[in-house]
């Protein structure tokens, strides 16, 4: 009997030693290379009142949304990066700063600002719905950011598209019916 502990315990061992080595799947090393690699996104400077930008998200909405056009910019990893400000009717502000990939439909969020300053830690990756409660993500997406879900090209073509209220592509396939 205590043979076969002793031999037990030895395979438990060898077995977790090789666990701490952390090998990589066939599938893998295959894909090594062609999976997307995000980029490091620096913080921004914080919003200043003069650079943000309003956009519509819709009627109903207890908020009104902005970006900070300073803030925009495209990656050459494909993800347009924001600060988005959300106010109150009664002045309270949300700040976030964050990224928007266009080809699959996510967003997140880098950093959450207060009093001037950014804080917190990076979030994952997560879905944009498009009847959440969160509708601003989906008006970003489909209206300003990612026309036909391909990334703007730069900055200056985002920040254009929410100075005139949405992107010309995303008003070409009827993305814009707010009642008027």
């Amino acid at each position: 009997m205590r043979g076969w502990l002793l031999r037990a315990g030895l395979v438990l061992t060898a077995s977790l030693a090789g666990c701490g080595q952390n090998p990589r799947s066939d599938w893998e090393r295959q894909q090594e290379g062609k999976l997307p690699v995000e980029e490091t996104a620096p913080l921004p400077p914080y919003p200043r009142g003069a650079d943000l930008v309003e956009f519509y998200v819709a009627a109903t909405s207890e908020f009104r949304f902005f970006v900070d056009a300073a803030s925009l910019s495209v990656g050459a990893d494909g993800v347009v990066r924001y600060v988005l400000v959300a106010r109150s009717g009664a002045g309270a502000e949300n700040v976030s700063f964050e990224g928007m990939r266009c080809n699959t439909g996510e967003v997140r969020v880098y950093a959450v600002g207060q009093q001037g300053r950014w804080g917190g830690k990076p979030g994952d990756w997560r879905a944009i719905q498009p009847r959440s409660v969160q509708r601003w993500h989906n008006a970003l997406y489909r209206e300003y950011f990612c026309p036909q879900k391909a990334p703007i090209a730069s900055a200056r073509e985002g920040a254009d598209a929410l100075r005139r209220g949405g992107h010309p592509l995303g008003r070409e396939f009827g993305s814009h019916d707010r009642g008027r």
